[in-house]
C-alpha cells in the first residue's frame, strides 16, 4: 500500500465508526461489490470477467468445469464422438428458460451458429470456426460437425465461455438476457448495478431461498469498496480489494475472509508491432527489470505464485519452469539487452495502460519505478474499465496489464491469444503477434485427438512464447473473498467464479 493510501484508508475506517447507520436492509437481498460493469451479459459475447461471471449465473452451458478443470455434464447429460469430426450431444429434458419456454436442441444449435454466422459479433467466434454444420435430429439431440478434430470444442462450450440462448436471440441479448440459469435478470444500470433474482424453478436445484435477490453494485474505487464492507453496507466482494485492505478488514468482527488457490493469471501484454517494442530484446529487458517476487511479497502479501505460462499450475499441458526461458530480476542484464537492441543508447519512452483497479495501479506504479532504474521512461494511463478495454481490443496501446480468468484453463488460450488468425475482433491476439512456427504448432495441436501429442506441441509453443515474449505471465493470485458473517456455506473454485452463490446462505 502506498503512503498516500494507508492513512486515507485508516481515516475512512474511523469515519465509518461514527457515520450514521445505514437504512434497514432487506434480509433476503445480497449486495455483491464488483469493480466494473459487465461489458455484455450475453456470455456468447462478453469477454471481461464481470460478463462471464455474472452471465454464468443467468445462462447455462452445455458442460461445466469441476474444481480440477475436468469437464462434466450439464445441459448436455452426455455426449459421443462417433468419429474425430463429429460430436453428438444429448440434452437434458425438462429444462426451461426464465420466460417459461422449453430449452431444446434448436436453441443450442442457434447459440452455436450465431457465433459464426454473423448474427452476433464476438471475439469468441474464432473458437468455433472449424464447425461446418449443426444438426438437430430431435428436440434433445445436437450433432456438431467440424472440419478438424478440434479437441477444445468441449471446453469452449463450458461455463464462462458459452451460454445457451433462445433461438433467434440477437446481438442485443445482453441488454435483456433470458437464460435458464439459477438467477434471472431483472435490470442493469451502466456503472451502477446489475440486479438478479433467484430462479425458484431452476432445473439443477434452485439457490438457497435465503437469497431472493442479488444486487451487483459497481464500486470502481477500492477504498470505497473496503468502506462499504466495513460498514456492513455490502455483503461480499471477490478479489477486488488490495491485500493490505484484506489484511485491515480481517479483524472486523462482522466480516470473514475465505481463501483458496486461484487459476487466474495476471499478465503484461505488448503491442509487438509498435516500433519501440518490435525487438524481442526490448521485451526481454522489461521482463528482467521487473522484480516479480518483490511485488508478490509487497502487494499480494505472498498470496500469489509466480507464473511462467498462462496455464494454471498443475495443468496437463503446462510446461515445466525448467523448460522455459527464465527472467529473474536482473537490472544489469536488462540494460545489456537494451543497449544491444539500440546501440545509440536512446532512452525509451513507453506508455502502459491499466484499468482503475487499485491493485493493478499499484503494480503499474511499482513497475514504473523498476523500469526507470534501467533507463525506460514509463508513463501510466489508468481509465475506467470500459474505456480501457475498448482501447486494448482496438490495439490502441503499447503495453497493458490485465488478467485471464477462465479462458486460460484450456490450452486453446494459446490459439485465442497468439494465432495470426486471432487478431481482434476474431480473437484476443491484441498485440498482433505473428510467428509461422507457432501457427503451425497450433494447427497441429488442434488437429490431433491424442493428448500426449498435443502436450508436446503445446510445450514447444510455450517455449517459443517464453523467448519471443509477446506477453509476460506475472503471477497466479489466490482466490480471496471477503463476506459478511451472515453469509455462509461458500464453496470457492480456483477459477474465481461467482458460483458460490448457488449454495451460499444469508442469515
Amino acid at each position: 500500500m502506498t503512503s498516500r493510501t494507508r492513512p486515507l484508508l485508516a481515516t475512512l475506517f474511523c469515519l465509518a465508526l461514527v457515520a450514521c447507520s445505514s437504512s434497514a436492509k432487506d434480509p433476503h437481498t445480497l449486495t455483491f461489490l464488483i469493480e466494473s460493469s459487465p461489458n455484455n451479459l450475453d456470455v456468447r459475447q462478453g469477454t471481461d470477467s464481470q460478463s462471464e461471471r455474472i452471465g454464468s449465473l443467468i445462462f447455462d452451458p452445455l458442460v461445466r468445469k469441476d474444481a480440477h478443470f475436468n469437464l462434466q455434464p450439464w445441459l448436455a447429460s452426455s455426449w459421443d464422438r462417433p468419429d474425430p469430426l463429429t460430436w453428438v450431444f444429448h440434452l437434458r429434458a425438462g429444462v426451461h428458460f426464465h420466460d417459461g419456454h422449453p430449452l431444446t436442441a434448436t436453441d443450442v444449435a442457434w447459440s452455436i451458429r450465431s457465433m459464426t454466422n454473423g448474427a452476433i459479433i464476438t471475439a469468441k467466434g474464432g473458437a468455433f470456426k472449424s464447425i461446418t454444420a449443426v444438426e438437430t435430429p430431435d428436440p434433445l439431440t445436437v450433432i456438431v460437425h467440424t472440419s478438424t478434430p478440434q479437441p477444445s470444442l468441449l471446453f469452449n462450450l463450458s461455463d464462462g465461455l458459452f451460454g445457451v440462448v433462445e433461438a433467434g436471440a440477437a446481438r442485443d441479448e445482453g441488454l435483456h438476457p433470458i437464460g435458464s440459469g439459477p438467477f434471472r435478470f431483472v435490470s442493469q444500470v451502466q456503472d451502477k448495478e446489475v440486479l438478479l433474482d433467484r430462479n425458484p424453478t431452476y432445473w439443477a436445484g434452485p439457490p438457497s431461498p435465503t437469497i431472493e435477490h442479488v444486487r451487483f453494485q459497481v464500486v470502481p474505487d477500492t477504498i470505497t469498496a473496503a468502506l462499504e464492507m466495513k460498514k456492513g453496507s455490502a455483503d461480499v466482494e471477490s478479489n477486488v480489494l488490495t491485500m493490505d485492505m484484506v489484511h485491515a478488514l480481517s479483524d472486523s468482527p462482522n466480516l470473514r475472509v475465505s481463501t483458496g488457490p486461484g487459476a487466474r493469471v495476471d499478465y503484461l501484454n505488448f503491442n509487438v508491432q509498435d516500433p519501440a517494442l518490435r525487438d524481442p530484446r526490448i521485451r526481454q529487458a522489461i521482463a528482467f527489470a521487473i522484480d516479480r517476487p518483490a511485488l508478490i511479497a509487497a502487494l499480494w502479501r505472498s498470496h500469489a505464485h509466480l507464473a511462467d505460462t498462462l496455464l494454471p499450475p498443475g495443468h496437463w499441458a503446462a510446461a515445466p519452469d525448467a523448460d522455459l526461458a527464465q527472467y529473474p530480476h536482473d537490472p544489469t542484464r536488462a540494460i545489456q539487452l537494451l543497449n544491444a537492441a539500440d546501440s545509440r543508447g536512446i532512452r525509451l519512452h513507453l506508455t502502459m495502460k491499466t484499468s482503475t483497479d487499485e491493485t493493478t495501479r499499484l503494480e503499474a506504479q511499482a513497475m514504473q519505478a523498476e523500469l526507470r532504474d534501467v533507463g525506460i521512461d514509463l508513463s501510466l494511463r489508468s481509465t475506467e474499465f470500459g474505456t480501457f478495454y475498448s482501447d486494448i481490443t482496438k490495439g490502441a496501446f503499447q503495453m497493458y496489464l490485465l488478467r485471464w480468468i477462465g479462458s486460460n484453463e484450456d490450452p486453446d488460450i494459446f490459439h485465442y491469444s497468439y494465432s495470426s488468425e486471432m487478431f481482434p475482433p476474431k480473437g484476443a491476439n491484441r498485440g498482433h503477434y505473428a510467428n509461422p512456427r507457432v501457427d503451425a504448432l497450433l494447427q497441429a495441436a488442434t488437429s490431433s485427438t491424442d493428448e500426449a501429442t498435443r502436450r508436446q506441441d503445446y510445450l514447444q509453443i510455450q517455449q517459443i512464447l517464453a523467448t519471443d515474449l509477446p506477453t509476460i505471465p506475472l503471477w497466479y493470485p489466490d482466490n480471496i473473498v471477503i463476506h459478511s458473517a451472515r453469509l455462509t456455506n461458500l464453496t470457492l473454485d480456483p477459477g474465481g467464479s461467482f458460483d458460490f452463490l448457488r449454495t451460499a446462505e444469508l442469515h
